[in-house]
């Protein structure tokens, strides 16, 4: 489908934390010829190259089929992570939406197709040593974000059973972050009043230190450029996407000025699930849950296949998103809108 013009990439969610950085990378990509952005709200911002379409992918009249003619590739983003309280509305966003998304790229004929799945998606695993692509995807079931990128793992076995002609990659990242996501993901996580001052290191004297919370991070514009290296070559399959070192209490306490303290698994539970239950707090207990039993990535194959690795390493990460909570940052999109609290 490319042609001298160059290439035509559709990317859903595009005005979100990956979306925004993908779309950035691409409008200035000589071998793409235009993006298409697909969203809720189309946003100010125009980068280069770009239209925007307005669409939820939670509505069934959404012609996705007649957006995607003539596509070299759909990049499939878009996620809702809200509401927490009520995971049939997160199901037909994530799970329904994702998969009009897959049928629509088959019936338009769409060569290739690269979905966000993410280590959410893998079921719970080691922290002393990191595991590779074949690692099992079943997600913790008690948390639907999980139970979510973990069922589209499944349907996407069908789909390339049942479409071999489309090139199928799964990127699987860290948690990802960048300074223009801090206004968002404290709203997501913490709570839209959740005071962005609480990352300055003078105010938290002590850091929690939870058994089994040692995860990995992501610089959002890292995913994007593995991304991109997936729309323009021939790789198929999953790839781990994430930056070293693993992320635990002492590298944020240590980042912080702030000293860990032992806290056992059940207390940080019970606290976190009390504040979800009183709608005081957005991330559930059940994602805390997952969180702890995450494995560790082995991003060889990243590396190997895609000639991809992590510019940053994932101090340097938090260090810029911590920043980015403290002054209020986002984006000109109404996901990423910048807001400070305190």
């Amino acid at each position: 489908m490319s042609s001298e013009a160059g290439r035509r990439i559709v990317v859903t969610g595009a005005t979100g934390n990956v979306g925004t950085s993908l779309v950035s990378l691409l409008a200035q990509d000589s071998e793409v010829g235009s993006v298409v952005g697909l969203a809720r709200r189309i946003p100010d911002w125009s980068p280069a190259r770009t239209q925007w379409t307005a669409v939820d992918l939670a509505s069934e009249g959404t012609d996705l089929a007649g957006t995607f003619k003539g596509a070299d590739a759909v990049v499939h983003l878009a996620w809702a992570f809200q509401p927490t309280h009520d995971p049939a509305t997160t199901w037909r966003t994530n799970v329904l939406g994702s998969m009009r998304v897959f049928e629509a790229v088959a019936a338009a004929k769409v060569p290739a197709l690269v979905h966000a799945s993410s280590v959410g998606a893998y079921s719970p695993g080691p922290k002393e040593h990191a595991v590779d692509e074949s690692w099992p995807t079943h997600g913790w079931p008690d948390a639907a974000y999980c139970r979510e990128k973990a069922y589209l793992e499944r349907a996407l076995d069908s789909f390339e059973h049942e479409h071999p002609g489309v090139r199928v990659v799964r990127m699987r990242p860290a948690f990802l972050f960048k300074r223009e996501s801090a206004s968002e993901q404290r709203r997501i996580f913490g709570g839209r009043f959740l005071p962005g001052s609480l990352a300055r290191p003078e105010l938290l004297p002590f850091l929690p230190d939870i058994p089994g919370l040692r995860v990995q991070a992501l610089h959002t514009d890292d995913a994007a450029r593995a991304y991109r290296l997936a729309v323009h070559s021939q790789v198929r399959g999953a790839f781990n996407l994430a930056s070293e070192p693993p992320v635990d209490a002492r590298m944020l306490a240590g980042m912080l000025g702030a000293r860990p303290v032992r806290l056992p698994r059940t207390a940080a539970r019970s606290a976190i699930a009390a504040a979800w239950g009183l709608h005081l707090l957005p991330a559930s207990p059940h994602l805390f849950d997952a969180v702890l039993r995450l494995p560790l990535m082995d991003c060889s194959r990243a590396r190997r296949e895609l000639r991809w690795q992590a510019g940053r390493t994932s101090q340097e990460v938090l260090e810029e998103f911590l920043q980015g909570m403290r002054q209020g940052a986002g984006a000109d999109t109404a996901p990423l809108q910048g807001h400070k609290v305190g």
